[in-house]
């Protein structure tokens, strides 16, 4: 088997690997200025998404440009996800979701212009190609046979076996091996000659998740009592849910704004891909969702209220009206709820106390903290799910500390290798 590594290569992003010259598994973007996208020229049979991430899905619709048609496959929430997701960049470039024709440009926050890879007719063109799978359905694919397992990650997400009948190749994609709210960790285990393996945290080792849940509640409801304000900037897919289904747990009021809104909707219609179905539907009704409408916005900001918003990482969305709002009052709260990424707003945030809001830099009063709830598996959690795999080639991508935890596993007996971006590996 032949696998050539064209993004997600020791960085966390545009994660893209071709598979014998033929199949394609994930085609992402990588957030930066301006964006980064896979390298090469690839022109697939067939393409499996992993799960509806901007760096596993974010550049898919652009491989259905001029006469190429490869067929796409993943779960239904997936396929939902990936709409979603090109919908929001065409508009982040400035383009209609509907009608658009030919490239788009904008300015990037730094100068320069910034080139969408898509068009709204190469998104429409996805409803021709697609096919929707469960778990544990094997299908064929670019002569491949491929069955999915739930990865525990985010909804829909999935671990991708990949079988060309003389090596049997499982991709992990991003995963989880802990429950969640929202979600159960991943527990398959199937038999596989090589393992793709990620490696997003190699190198840390999560707090005990009901610890940071209880932290998160109590200095929430000490913010509230204090008549302060707790705004919650999550990632829409996934991180936006979770808190919901945390916040009507333990009684919070709370607001939710933003693309996480849109992303709650839709995955009230696969029950089948979330924990219980039940539980998220009474998250949904407990939550109070914002319009926008009227200055509605800036009403809410000064209630004693949670609000659970957009973008993750102050990049952008509503987050960037609230916190305007809260930000000099050391009393409210900004309760930042996953991995910051250097160079973002809220990376700034965390590590200086002042935040890029409206073109300028700003001072932040208001108290700033971290709670981990990540959905990726921590060093212990690879560990363990390696364990099932001493005997196979183990290949780590998606991470910044790629080589060290295969020089880890190297020392402990396992045959494994971390490649470089664009190099070809032969198993």
């Amino acid at each position: 088997m032949e696998l050539q590594f064209l993004g997600g290569a020791s960085e966390v992003g545009r994660s893209a690997i071709l598979v014998n010259d033929r199949l394609l598994l994930d085609y992402g973007t990588l957030t930066a200025t301006p964006p980064q996208y896979p390298v090469g020229r690839v022109d697939p049979e067939a393409v499996v998404v992993s799960h509806g991430h901007l760096d596993h899905v974010g550049a898919v619709p652009a491989l259905l440009s001029g006469d190429r048609r490869p067929t796409i496959h993943w779960t239904p929430p997936t396929a939902e996800l990936a709409r979603i997701l090109a919908k929001d960049t065409l508009k982040l470039h400035g383009v209609s979701a509907s009608g658009a024709r030919g490239g788009s440009k904008r300015r990037g926050r730094f100068g320069g212009a910034m080139q969408c890879p898509f068009t709204a007719d190469h998104v429409a063109r996805l409803g021709e190609v697609e096919t929707r799978h469960g778990y544990g359905e094997p299908f064929e694919a670019a002569g491949h046979e491929v069955t999915f397992f739930n990865a525990g990650h985010i909804p829909g997400s999935a671990h991708v076996l990949v079988d060309d009948g003389e090596t049997r190749l499982l991709y992990t994609a991003d995963f989880h091996t802990d429950d969640s709210r929202l979600l159960s960790g991943s527990t398959a285990r199937p038999d596989a000659d090589v393992v793709i393996c990620e490696s997003t945290y190699a190198n840390v080792r999560h707090e005990d998740r009901a610890s940071v849940e209880q932290r998160f509640v109590e200095t929430a409801r000490t913010t509230m009592w204090e008549g302060g304000t707790v705004v919650v900037p999550a990632f829409a897919i996934g991180r936006t849910q979770e808190l919901l289904l945390v916040c009507a747990a333990h009684d919070l009021e709370c607001y939710v704004d933003g693309m996480g809104t849109r992303v709650l909707s839709m995955l009230r219609q696969y029950p089948e891909f979330v924990r219980d179905s039940d539980a998220l539907a009474q998250a949904a009704r407990h939550a109070r969702e914002v319009t926008g409408r009227d200055g509605q916005r800036t009403r809410i900001a000064n209630k004693n209220t949670v609000i659970v918003t957009t973008s993750g990482m102050l990049s952008g969305g509503p987050a960037m009206t609230y916190i305007p709002e809260i930000r000099t009052n050391p009393i409210n709260r900004i309760s930042l709820t996953g991995y910051q990424v250097e160079g973002t707003p809220g990376r700034e945030l965390l590590e200086t106390g002042r935040c890029e809001l409206n073109g300028g830099i700003y001072p932040v009063a208001a108290q700033t903290a971290l709670f981990d709830f990540s959905a990726h598996a921590d060093h212990d959690g690879l560990r363990a799910f390696l364990a099932a795999y001493e005997d196979a080639t183990v290949v780590m991508n998606h991470g910044d500390s790629c080589a060290a935890f295969a020089k880890e596993l190297r020392r402990d007996g396992f045959d494994a290798a971390a490649p470089g971006l664009g190099e070809t590996v032969e198993c």
